[in-house]
């Protein structure tokens, strides 16, 4: 089943920022920013209003979208790995390249911001020879290999094709420092559930990612071995300075006999890849959403606590072929 894009109205994609923060931080911040998140909530107010489709069936509708707000840096490889800044949607667009005998099996994929500038972000492909499901992510659109310096993280599956773990640039820690301050850090883990043969609906996702500090700065995680992972701790709810997202569940259309969700106009096509990634204390904040509006074109938007190479890495295991999840 694919998911379409609908038409129903969606409230204001604003949350405070104490929402995924540890749980230490929570407590001794709770009280010195219950006003500030209050005037934050006021402030922000309307600041994402829904731009709705306005036509029955959306798969056919070709409508603007909203524009990206202005967002400028210095420093790239940064940029990709801070979260987006509080109250502001970070728009992006991908485009995946098929052309030619070996893109058709190894596509490139490439994020740039949605804006007039189409300012590149990162660039991404799944690397050959690999057991399992390998994919790079570079700063630079021409070099994608393991050992260049453009290099700044990795997506890896298992072997079913149903489990992801998001690394950055960093050492293996067989590698590391005894004190594993230059060791790899795990960024996300994304699980893809399991269908069970016949039965039919859209994908069912989990994402998890590192917490955040009162400082709004990603809680390093630095697994000594597989077994302190992100998929481990979550599997034996460890879930101490972790955030867990799921997929927004998208709602039955008995008029288009479909399932739909709201993307703002930021979608316009009907696909099993279109999806919107939530917490669960507030199904109305979109952390993330990914759907398309070509046949090799993509919109992906993030916010808060979300970095870029985070939202790529999660968007590239959408491509992925999943069989035991199709």
């Amino acid at each position: 089943e694919e998911t379409k894009p609908s038409k129903s109205k969606k409230k204001s994609n604003s949350t405070p920022a104490s929402m995924f923060q540890t749980a230490g931080d929570k407590d001794k911040d709770k009280d010195k920013d219950k006003d500030k998140d209050k005037d934050k909530k006021t402030k922000k107010k309307g600041e994402f209003l829904s731009t709705l489709l306005t036509c029955s069936f959306p798969v056919f509708c070709l409508q603007e979208r909203p524009p990206s707000p202005e967002i400028e840096f210095d420093n790239l490889e940064e940029f990709v790995m801070q979260p987006a800044p509080q109250g502001v949607t970070v728009k992006c667009r991908v485009t995946r390249d098929q052309r030619g005998m070996d893109k058709s099996l190894y596509p490139l994929y490439y994020l740039h911001l949605d804006n007039e500038k189409k300012t590149f972000l990162l660039a991404g492909r799944k690397r050959k020879k690999s057991t399992t499901s390998n994919y790079l992510i570079s700063v630079d659109a021409t070099d994608l290999s393991r050992g260049g310096e453009n290099f700044v993280g990795k997506l890896r599956s298992n072997l079913m094709g149903t489990k992801f773990t998001v690394f950055d640039n960093a050492l293996n820690p067989d590698r590391a420092l005894p004190d594993m301050s230059n060791a790899r850090q795990e960024l996300a883990a994304i699980i893809y559930e399991t269908n069970v043969l016949g039965m039919k609906g859209p994908r069912r996702m989990t994402v998890i990612i590192p917490g955040m500090n009162k400082d709004n700065d990603r809680v390093p995680l630095r697994p000594r071995n597989e077994c302190d992972g992100l998929l481990i701790r979550h599997q034996n709810r460890r879930m101490e300075n972790l955030i867990e997202l799921h997929n927004k569940t998208p709602v039955w259309n008995e008029e288009t006999a479909s399932h739909v969700l709201n993307f703002n106009g930021r979608v316009t096509q009907a696909s099993i890849k279109n999806f919107q990634i939530v917490h669960n204390k507030d199904l109305d904040y979109i952390v993330m959403q990914f759907g398309r509006i070509a046949d090799d074109i993509f919109t992906l938007d993030y916010n808060y606590p979300m970095c870029a190479v985070q939202a790529f890495a999660i968007a590239l295991s959408s491509f992925d072929g999943k069989i035991a999840c199709e």
